[in-house]
Protein backbone atom coordinates (compact mmCIF):
# COMPACT_ATOMS: atom_id res chain seq x y z
CA UNK A 1 0.00 0.00 0.00
CA UNK A 2 1.37 3.38 -1.07
CA UNK A 3 -0.50 6.43 0.15
CA UNK A 4 -0.24 10.19 -0.17
CA UNK A 5 -1.15 11.99 3.06
CA UNK A 6 -2.49 15.32 1.83
CA UNK A 7 -2.43 17.80 4.70
CA UNK A 8 -4.77 20.73 4.10
CA UNK A 9 -6.69 22.19 7.03
CA UNK A 10 -5.15 19.73 9.51
CA UNK A 11 -1.60 21.01 10.01
CA UNK A 12 -0.80 18.88 13.04
CA UNK A 13 0.48 15.46 14.08
CA UNK A 14 -1.75 15.11 17.18
CA UNK A 15 -5.25 13.68 16.78
CA UNK A 16 -4.58 13.26 13.06
CA UNK A 17 -6.86 10.95 11.10
CA UNK A 18 -4.27 10.82 8.32
CA UNK A 19 -1.45 9.60 10.55
CA UNK A 20 -3.77 7.19 12.32
CA UNK A 21 -5.47 5.61 9.29
CA UNK A 22 -2.39 5.51 7.03
CA UNK A 23 -0.69 2.17 6.34
CA UNK A 24 2.66 0.99 5.06
CA UNK A 25 4.42 3.42 2.70
CA UNK A 26 3.42 7.06 2.88
CA UNK A 27 4.29 10.41 1.38
CA UNK A 28 2.99 13.37 3.44
CA UNK A 29 2.47 16.47 1.31
CA UNK A 30 1.19 20.04 1.46
CA UNK A 31 0.19 22.06 -1.60
CA UNK A 32 0.30 25.84 -1.80
CA UNK A 33 -2.68 25.92 -4.14
CA UNK A 34 -2.30 28.58 -6.84
CA UNK A 35 -6.04 28.41 -7.55
CA UNK A 36 -6.45 29.97 -4.08
CA UNK A 37 -3.24 31.97 -3.74
CA UNK A 38 -3.59 33.83 -7.04
CA UNK A 39 -6.60 35.73 -5.69
CA UNK A 40 -4.84 36.94 -2.54
CA UNK A 41 -2.91 40.12 -1.80
CA UNK A 42 0.87 39.66 -1.61
CA UNK A 43 0.82 40.87 2.02
CA UNK A 44 -1.95 38.49 3.10
CA UNK A 45 -1.17 37.57 6.71
CA UNK A 46 -2.79 34.17 6.34
CA UNK A 47 -0.17 33.05 3.83
CA UNK A 48 2.65 33.99 6.20
CA UNK A 49 0.91 32.12 9.02
CA UNK A 50 0.24 29.02 6.91
CA UNK A 51 3.81 29.04 5.59
CA UNK A 52 5.19 29.17 9.11
CA UNK A 53 2.77 26.43 10.21
CA UNK A 54 3.65 24.17 7.28
CA UNK A 55 7.36 24.41 8.11
CA UNK A 56 6.51 23.57 11.72
CA UNK A 57 4.48 20.55 10.55
CA UNK A 58 7.46 19.39 8.49
CA UNK A 59 9.63 19.55 11.61
CA UNK A 60 7.06 17.63 13.67
CA UNK A 61 6.76 14.93 11.02
CA UNK A 62 10.54 14.56 10.92
CA UNK A 63 10.47 13.90 14.66
CA UNK A 64 8.18 10.95 13.87
CA UNK A 65 10.59 9.61 11.26
CA UNK A 66 8.56 11.06 8.39
CA UNK A 67 8.78 14.28 6.36
CA UNK A 68 6.66 16.67 4.31
CA UNK A 69 6.92 17.32 0.58
CA UNK A 70 5.85 20.91 -0.08
CA UNK A 71 4.46 21.79 -3.52
CA UNK A 72 3.38 25.01 -5.20
CA UNK A 73 0.87 24.86 -8.06
CA UNK A 74 -2.48 23.43 -9.11
CA UNK A 75 -3.47 20.24 -7.25
CA UNK A 76 -4.63 18.43 -10.40
CA UNK A 77 -1.29 19.10 -12.11
CA UNK A 78 0.73 18.02 -9.07
CA UNK A 79 -1.20 14.77 -8.63
CA UNK A 80 -0.96 14.05 -12.34
CA UNK A 81 2.84 14.17 -11.96
CA UNK A 82 2.73 11.97 -8.83
CA UNK A 83 0.41 9.34 -10.33
CA UNK A 84 3.19 7.44 -12.20
CA UNK A 85 4.88 6.76 -8.84
CA UNK A 86 2.22 4.13 -8.23
CA UNK A 87 0.17 5.49 -5.34
CA UNK A 88 -2.93 3.53 -4.35
CA UNK A 89 -4.82 6.42 -2.77
CA UNK A 90 -4.75 9.87 -1.21
CA UNK A 91 -5.81 10.40 2.40
CA UNK A 92 -7.11 13.86 3.32
CA UNK A 93 -9.59 15.72 5.53
CA UNK A 94 -13.05 16.75 4.32
CA UNK A 95 -13.92 20.20 3.03
CA UNK A 96 -17.48 21.10 2.08
CA UNK A 97 -17.28 24.47 0.33
CA UNK A 98 -17.92 24.60 -3.40
CA UNK A 99 -14.31 25.07 -4.53
CA UNK A 100 -13.03 22.27 -2.32
CA UNK A 101 -15.63 19.79 -3.52
CA UNK A 102 -14.95 20.52 -7.20
CA UNK A 103 -11.18 20.30 -6.59
CA UNK A 104 -11.56 16.95 -4.83
CA UNK A 105 -13.75 15.56 -7.60
CA UNK A 106 -11.02 16.39 -10.13
CA UNK A 107 -8.25 14.91 -7.99
CA UNK A 108 -10.27 11.75 -7.30
CA UNK A 109 -10.27 11.03 -11.03
CA UNK A 110 -6.45 11.00 -10.99
CA UNK A 111 -5.78 9.10 -7.74
CA UNK A 112 -8.53 7.75 -5.47
CA UNK A 113 -9.32 10.09 -2.55
CA UNK A 114 -10.20 8.78 0.90
CA UNK A 115 -11.56 11.57 3.08
CA UNK A 116 -11.91 11.88 6.85
CA UNK A 117 -14.00 14.33 8.85
CA UNK A 118 -11.46 15.30 11.49
CA UNK A 119 -11.66 19.09 11.28
CA UNK A 120 -14.85 18.99 13.36
CA UNK A 121 -16.25 17.02 16.28
CA UNK A 122 -19.24 15.52 14.49
CA UNK A 123 -19.72 13.91 11.13
CA UNK A 124 -22.49 16.05 9.63
CA UNK A 125 -24.14 13.15 7.81
CA UNK A 126 -24.81 11.40 11.13
CA UNK A 127 -26.54 14.09 13.24
CA UNK A 128 -30.06 13.90 11.80
CA UNK A 129 -33.59 14.21 13.14
CA UNK A 130 -35.68 11.09 13.74
CA UNK A 131 -37.24 11.46 10.30
CA UNK A 132 -33.79 11.41 8.69
CA UNK A 133 -33.76 15.10 7.74
CA UNK A 134 -31.14 17.62 8.90
CA UNK A 135 -31.74 20.16 11.65
CA UNK A 136 -32.18 23.79 10.66
CA UNK A 137 -32.25 25.29 14.16
CA UNK A 138 -29.27 25.30 16.48
CA UNK A 139 -30.87 24.51 19.86
CA UNK A 140 -32.49 21.17 18.92
CA UNK A 141 -29.35 20.31 16.94
CA UNK A 142 -27.24 20.98 20.03
CA UNK A 143 -29.58 19.14 22.43
CA UNK A 144 -29.56 16.10 20.16
CA UNK A 145 -25.79 15.98 20.61
CA UNK A 146 -25.92 16.04 24.43
CA UNK A 147 -24.27 12.61 24.54
CA UNK A 148 -21.21 14.30 23.03
CA UNK A 149 -21.00 17.60 24.90
CA UNK A 150 -21.87 15.99 28.22
CA UNK A 151 -18.90 13.64 27.84
CA UNK A 152 -15.80 14.25 29.93
CA UNK A 153 -13.56 13.49 26.96
CA UNK A 154 -13.75 12.42 23.33
CA UNK A 155 -11.56 9.76 21.74
CA UNK A 156 -8.53 11.04 19.86
CA UNK A 157 -6.60 9.44 17.00
CA UNK A 158 -3.24 7.86 17.70
CA UNK A 159 -0.33 7.91 15.26
CA UNK A 160 0.43 4.66 13.45
CA UNK A 161 4.08 4.16 14.36
CA UNK A 162 4.69 1.56 11.64
CA UNK A 163 4.62 3.96 8.70
CA UNK A 164 7.46 3.98 6.18
CA UNK A 165 8.45 7.17 4.40
CA UNK A 166 8.58 6.94 0.60
CA UNK A 167 11.83 8.14 -0.94
CA UNK A 168 11.41 11.58 -2.50
CA UNK A 169 13.10 14.97 -2.65
CA UNK A 170 11.68 16.51 0.52
CA UNK A 171 14.24 19.31 0.71
CA UNK A 172 12.87 21.45 -2.11
CA UNK A 173 10.70 24.14 -0.49
CA UNK A 174 9.50 27.25 -2.32
CA UNK A 175 10.04 30.52 -0.48
CA UNK A 176 7.24 32.98 0.21
CA UNK A 177 8.92 35.43 -2.14
CA UNK A 178 9.08 32.92 -5.00
CA UNK A 179 5.33 32.38 -4.58
CA UNK A 180 4.76 36.13 -4.86
CA UNK A 181 4.14 36.93 -1.19
CA UNK A 182 5.83 39.14 1.38
CA UNK A 183 6.62 37.84 4.83
CA UNK A 184 4.54 40.01 7.13
CA UNK A 185 4.45 40.52 10.87
CA UNK A 186 1.72 38.50 12.53
CA UNK A 187 -0.47 39.51 15.48
CA UNK A 188 1.22 38.44 18.70
CA UNK A 189 -1.35 35.74 19.50
CA UNK A 190 -0.42 33.90 16.29
CA UNK A 191 3.11 33.49 17.56
CA UNK A 192 1.74 31.34 20.37
CA UNK A 193 0.77 27.69 20.07
CA UNK A 194 -2.82 26.60 20.53
CA UNK A 195 -1.82 24.92 23.77
CA UNK A 196 -0.32 28.16 25.08
CA UNK A 197 -3.51 30.02 24.17
CA UNK A 198 -5.63 27.45 26.00
CA UNK A 199 -3.38 27.79 29.03
CA UNK A 200 -3.90 31.57 28.99
CA UNK A 201 -7.63 31.18 28.43
CA UNK A 202 -7.95 28.81 31.40
CA UNK A 203 -7.51 31.75 33.77
CA UNK A 204 -10.24 33.73 31.96
CA UNK A 205 -12.87 31.10 31.28
CA UNK A 206 -14.83 31.69 34.50
CA UNK A 207 -15.54 35.22 33.29
CA UNK A 208 -15.99 34.22 29.64
CA UNK A 209 -19.78 34.44 29.45
CA UNK A 210 -19.82 37.87 31.07
CA UNK A 211 -16.70 39.38 29.48
CA UNK A 212 -16.74 37.96 25.94
CA UNK A 213 -18.96 40.75 24.55
CA UNK A 214 -16.72 43.56 25.75
CA UNK A 215 -14.71 44.22 22.64
CA UNK A 216 -11.88 46.24 24.16
CA UNK A 217 -10.98 43.32 26.42
CA UNK A 218 -9.07 40.16 25.56
CA UNK A 219 -11.61 37.78 27.05
CA UNK A 220 -11.88 35.15 24.30
CA UNK A 221 -9.77 32.09 23.54
CA UNK A 222 -8.13 33.44 20.33
CA UNK A 223 -8.18 29.85 19.00
CA UNK A 224 -10.19 30.44 15.82
CA UNK A 225 -7.20 30.71 13.46
CA UNK A 226 -5.55 27.63 14.95
CA UNK A 227 -8.80 25.70 14.60
CA UNK A 228 -9.32 26.92 11.04
CA UNK A 229 -5.98 25.60 9.84
CA UNK A 230 -6.01 22.58 12.11
CA UNK A 231 -3.00 23.29 14.28
CA UNK A 232 -5.23 21.84 16.94
CA UNK A 233 -8.39 19.82 16.39
CA UNK A 234 -11.79 20.74 17.79
CA UNK A 235 -11.74 17.42 19.67
CA UNK A 236 -8.48 18.38 21.38
CA UNK A 237 -9.90 21.79 22.29
CA UNK A 238 -13.03 20.12 23.68
CA UNK A 239 -10.98 17.71 25.79
CA UNK A 240 -8.65 20.38 27.15
CA UNK A 241 -11.50 22.74 28.05
CA UNK A 242 -13.45 19.93 29.70
CA UNK A 243 -10.49 19.22 31.99
CA UNK A 244 -10.64 22.77 33.33
CA UNK A 245 -14.04 22.18 34.96
CA UNK A 246 -16.03 25.17 36.24
CA UNK A 247 -19.40 26.80 35.69
CA UNK A 248 -18.63 28.42 32.35
CA UNK A 249 -17.21 25.37 30.60
CA UNK A 250 -20.48 24.45 28.93
CA UNK A 251 -21.03 28.01 27.70
CA UNK A 252 -17.74 27.86 25.79
CA UNK A 253 -18.47 24.32 24.54
CA UNK A 254 -21.82 25.55 23.22
CA UNK A 255 -20.01 28.25 21.25
CA UNK A 256 -17.71 25.56 19.84
CA UNK A 257 -20.79 23.73 18.58
CA UNK A 258 -21.99 26.79 16.64
CA UNK A 259 -18.93 26.13 14.48
CA UNK A 260 -20.15 22.55 14.09
CA UNK A 261 -23.65 23.74 13.23
CA UNK A 262 -22.54 26.04 10.41
CA UNK A 263 -20.38 23.30 8.89
CA UNK A 264 -23.37 20.96 9.20
CA UNK A 265 -25.64 23.45 7.40
CA UNK A 266 -23.16 23.94 4.54
CA UNK A 267 -22.83 20.18 4.13
CA UNK A 268 -26.59 19.55 3.95
CA UNK A 269 -27.49 22.78 2.13
CA UNK A 270 -24.58 23.56 -0.21
CA UNK A 271 -26.60 26.16 -2.12
CA UNK A 272 -26.55 28.34 1.00
CA UNK A 273 -23.01 29.34 -0.03
CA UNK A 274 -24.55 31.35 -2.88
CA UNK A 275 -28.24 31.77 -2.06
CA UNK A 276 -30.45 32.94 0.79
CA UNK A 277 -30.99 29.83 2.90
CA UNK A 278 -34.63 30.66 3.69
CA UNK A 279 -35.48 31.64 0.12
CA UNK A 280 -36.30 35.27 0.84
CA UNK A 281 -36.07 37.59 -2.14
CA UNK A 282 -34.83 40.88 -0.72
CA UNK A 283 -34.55 44.03 -2.83
CA UNK A 284 -30.99 44.90 -1.86
CA UNK A 285 -29.43 48.35 -2.16
CA UNK A 286 -27.08 48.38 -5.17
CA UNK A 287 -25.25 51.62 -4.22
CA UNK A 288 -21.57 50.73 -4.60
CA UNK A 289 -20.41 53.87 -2.80
CA UNK A 290 -22.30 52.82 0.34
CA UNK A 291 -20.54 49.46 0.26
CA UNK A 292 -17.10 50.99 -0.27
CA UNK A 293 -17.58 53.39 2.62
CA UNK A 294 -18.50 50.46 4.84
CA UNK A 295 -15.41 48.55 3.69
CA UNK A 296 -13.11 51.50 4.33
CA UNK A 297 -14.60 52.45 7.69
CA UNK A 298 -15.96 55.78 6.47
CA UNK A 299 -19.61 55.49 7.43
CA UNK A 300 -19.62 58.31 9.97
CA UNK A 301 -20.65 55.86 12.70
CA UNK A 302 -17.68 55.70 15.13
CA UNK A 303 -18.04 52.07 16.20
CA UNK A 304 -18.60 50.76 12.65
CA UNK A 305 -15.65 52.79 11.35
CA UNK A 306 -13.32 51.67 14.14
CA UNK A 307 -14.29 48.03 13.68
CA UNK A 308 -13.67 48.10 9.92
CA UNK A 309 -10.42 50.09 10.15
CA UNK A 310 -9.12 47.64 12.74
CA UNK A 311 -10.26 44.72 10.59
CA UNK A 312 -8.57 46.05 7.46
CA UNK A 313 -5.33 46.49 9.38
CA UNK A 314 -5.26 43.26 11.39
CA UNK A 315 -7.58 40.75 9.72
CA UNK A 316 -9.29 40.23 13.08
CA UNK A 317 -12.62 41.32 14.49
CA UNK A 318 -14.29 40.65 17.83
CA UNK A 319 -17.38 38.45 17.47
CA UNK A 320 -19.84 41.08 18.74
CA UNK A 321 -18.33 43.62 16.39
CA UNK A 322 -18.83 41.16 13.53
CA UNK A 323 -22.52 41.01 14.40
CA UNK A 324 -22.80 44.80 14.63
CA UNK A 325 -21.01 45.61 11.34
CA UNK A 326 -22.85 42.86 9.45
CA UNK A 327 -26.19 44.05 10.81
CA UNK A 328 -25.30 47.59 9.76
CA UNK A 329 -24.40 46.47 6.23
CA UNK A 330 -27.38 44.19 5.63
CA UNK A 331 -30.07 46.14 7.50
CA UNK A 332 -29.09 49.82 7.79
CA UNK A 333 -27.42 49.94 4.37
CA UNK A 334 -29.60 47.11 3.02
CA UNK A 335 -26.68 45.63 1.08
CA UNK A 336 -26.60 41.95 0.13
CA UNK A 337 -24.88 39.81 2.76
CA UNK A 338 -22.92 38.03 0.01
CA UNK A 339 -20.88 41.19 -0.64
CA UNK A 340 -19.96 41.45 3.03
CA UNK A 341 -19.19 37.74 3.20
CA UNK A 342 -16.81 38.00 0.25
CA UNK A 343 -15.09 41.03 1.74
CA UNK A 344 -14.56 39.24 5.04
CA UNK A 345 -13.31 36.19 3.14
CA UNK A 346 -10.63 38.33 1.52
CA UNK A 347 -9.14 39.49 4.83
CA UNK A 348 -10.33 37.46 7.81
CA UNK A 349 -7.44 35.57 9.41
CA UNK A 350 -9.73 32.83 10.70
CA UNK A 351 -11.81 32.72 7.53
CA UNK A 352 -13.74 29.49 7.35
CA UNK A 353 -16.31 29.25 4.57
CA UNK A 354 -19.07 27.57 6.58
CA UNK A 355 -18.78 29.82 9.64
CA UNK A 356 -18.46 33.00 7.59
CA UNK A 357 -21.42 32.15 5.36
CA UNK A 358 -23.53 31.00 8.29
CA UNK A 359 -22.75 34.07 10.39
CA UNK A 360 -23.49 36.49 7.56
CA UNK A 361 -26.78 34.77 6.75
CA UNK A 362 -27.62 34.84 10.46
CA UNK A 363 -27.07 38.61 10.61
CA UNK A 364 -28.97 39.19 7.37
CA UNK A 365 -31.99 37.18 8.62
CA UNK A 366 -31.75 34.96 5.56
CA UNK A 367 -30.04 31.92 7.09
CA UNK A 368 -30.58 28.87 9.29
CA UNK A 369 -31.79 29.83 12.78
CA UNK A 370 -31.04 33.44 11.90
CA UNK A 371 -31.83 36.55 13.89
CA UNK A 372 -35.43 37.76 13.27
CA UNK A 373 -35.50 40.39 10.53
CA UNK A 374 -36.85 43.01 12.93
CA UNK A 375 -33.88 42.64 15.29
CA UNK A 376 -31.42 45.26 14.08
CA UNK A 377 -28.35 46.20 16.10
CA UNK A 378 -28.10 49.90 16.93
CA UNK A 379 -24.34 50.65 16.79
CA UNK A 380 -24.69 53.61 19.15
CA UNK A 381 -26.43 51.71 21.93
CA UNK A 382 -24.04 48.79 21.38
CA UNK A 383 -20.98 51.00 21.88
CA UNK A 384 -22.57 52.59 24.97
CA UNK A 385 -23.35 49.18 26.45
CA UNK A 386 -20.10 47.38 25.71
CA UNK A 387 -17.54 50.21 25.59
CA UNK A 388 -18.92 53.12 27.61
CA UNK A 389 -15.54 54.89 27.76
CA UNK A 390 -14.91 54.41 24.04
CA UNK A 391 -11.62 52.64 24.66
CA UNK A 392 -11.79 50.54 21.50
CA UNK A 393 -12.75 53.45 19.24
CA UNK A 394 -9.99 55.65 20.69
CA UNK A 395 -7.39 52.91 20.29
CA UNK A 396 -8.19 52.57 16.58
CA UNK A 397 -8.88 56.17 15.52
CA UNK A 398 -6.11 58.38 17.02
CA UNK A 399 -7.84 61.66 16.14
CA UNK A 400 -10.65 60.71 18.52
CA UNK A 401 -8.47 59.83 21.50
CA UNK A 402 -9.25 63.07 23.37
CA UNK A 403 -12.95 63.18 22.49
CA UNK A 404 -15.65 62.84 25.15
CA UNK A 405 -16.82 59.20 24.69
CA UNK A 406 -20.44 60.29 25.11
CA UNK A 407 -20.22 61.64 21.56
CA UNK A 408 -19.57 58.10 20.28
CA UNK A 409 -22.89 56.86 21.59
CA UNK A 410 -25.20 59.53 20.17
CA UNK A 411 -26.09 59.56 16.49
CA UNK A 412 -24.44 62.40 14.57
CA UNK A 413 -22.88 63.90 17.70
CA UNK A 414 -19.33 63.82 16.31
CA UNK A 415 -20.29 65.38 12.99
CA UNK A 416 -22.14 68.18 14.79
CA UNK A 417 -19.37 68.92 17.27
CA UNK A 418 -17.45 72.18 16.88
CA UNK A 419 -14.32 70.53 18.24
CA UNK A 420 -14.13 67.45 16.03
CA UNK A 421 -13.91 67.16 12.25
CA UNK A 422 -15.76 63.94 11.54
CA UNK A 423 -17.83 62.80 8.57
CA UNK A 424 -21.61 62.78 8.78
CA UNK A 425 -23.31 59.40 9.22
CA UNK A 426 -24.02 57.69 5.92
CA UNK A 427 -27.59 56.86 6.99
CA UNK A 428 -30.10 57.66 9.70
CA UNK A 429 -30.40 54.71 12.04
CA UNK A 430 -34.15 55.22 12.50
CA UNK A 431 -34.97 55.76 8.83
CA UNK A 432 -32.71 52.96 7.61
CA UNK A 433 -34.27 50.62 10.17
CA UNK A 434 -37.73 51.43 8.83
CA UNK A 435 -36.50 50.85 5.27
CA UNK A 436 -35.11 47.44 6.24
CA UNK A 437 -38.32 46.40 7.98
CA UNK A 438 -40.36 47.33 4.92
CA UNK A 439 -37.97 45.50 2.59
CA UNK A 440 -38.03 42.31 4.67
CA UNK A 441 -41.78 42.42 5.18
CA UNK A 442 -42.12 42.66 1.42
CA UNK A 443 -39.73 39.75 0.98
CA UNK A 444 -41.74 37.59 3.38
CA UNK A 445 -44.95 38.42 1.56
CA UNK A 446 -43.41 37.35 -1.75
CA UNK A 447 -42.78 33.87 -0.35
CA UNK A 448 -46.09 33.57 1.49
Amino acid sequence: MKQILWFRRDLRVTNSALLSKAKDEVMPIFIFDTDILNSLDKEDKRVSFIYKSVLSLKKQLKALGLDLAIFYGKPIEIFSKLKPLGFDEILCSCDFDDYAKKRDEQVDKIITLRRYSDSYIIKPWNALKKDGTPYKVFTPFYKNLSFIWESDALEEFEVNKDLKLITYDYEQVASLESMGFDEVELPSFLNKTAHELIEEFSSKIEDYEEQRDIFYKSATSSLAVHLRFGLISSVEVFNKIKKLKGANIEFFIRELFWREFYNYILFHFPKSEFENFNGLEVSWNQNEEDFERWCEGKTGVPLIDAAMIHFNKTGTMHNRLRMIVSSFLTKNLLIDWKKGERYFASKLLDYDASSNIGSWQWAASTGADSVPYFRIFNPYTQSAKFDKEGLFIKSVIPELKDVDPKLFHKEGALANSLFVDYIKPIVSIELSRKRALEAFKGAKNEKA
